[in-house]
């Protein structure tokens, strides 16, 4: 069976900026991107994620909260610490993956700060998502690089009869 990579770490990801850093996704993960601008402790950092909602505390200090756009794994949930206190990670496993386009287009539902994509970021989420399933679809081939000709934003014509 042929070794597979991460299509992410190969090519590369799209990311959609916040106050705080950024967030982007796979097919079947959300990953948030804090960047710190004070060195950190884990033990001041507090994390609080159910199925639906999250919440990042960083030394006492709300950074967001909010209810999630669709279901996570809240008890699969990892945050890690890195770059000597100043980046933390944190992954969110998507619930409803069923192999099929699962695209967030906001972080947040229902609340004062959604972090929605913008779309331009959110057609390149899409084309990166589809190369993504083609790759699992396909794990002999490399899409990494690969260049779509599929219209994403063009509205078809409705079919004659």
């Amino acid at each position: 069976m042929p070794k597979l990579s991460h299509f992410d770490e190969k090519g590369g990801v799209v990311k959609c900026p916040t106050p705080w850093g950024s967030w982007w996704q796979t097919l079947d993960e959300v990953f948030i991107e804090v960047i710190l601008t004070d060195k950190v402790r884990s033990r001041d950092i507090a994390i609080k994620c159910t199925n639906t909602e999250i919440s990042c505390t960083i030394a006492g200090k709300e950074l967001f909260q909010g209810k999630l756009l669709d279901v996570v794994h809240g008890d699969e949930i990892i945050w890690t610490l890195e770059n000597n206190g100043t980046l933390l990670n944190i992954v969110l496993p998507k619930a409803e993956f069923k192999g099929k386009e699962q695209i967030w287009n906001s972080l947040f539902v229902n609340s004062k700060e959604n972090y929605a994509t913008d779309p331009t970021i959110f057609h390149e989420m899409k084309k990166k998502m589809d190369l993504e399933k083609f790759q699992i679809e396909n794990p002999g081939f490399d899409f990494s690089r690969a260049k779509l000709a599929k219209c994403y934003d063009k509205v078809q014509d409705p079919p004659t009869s």
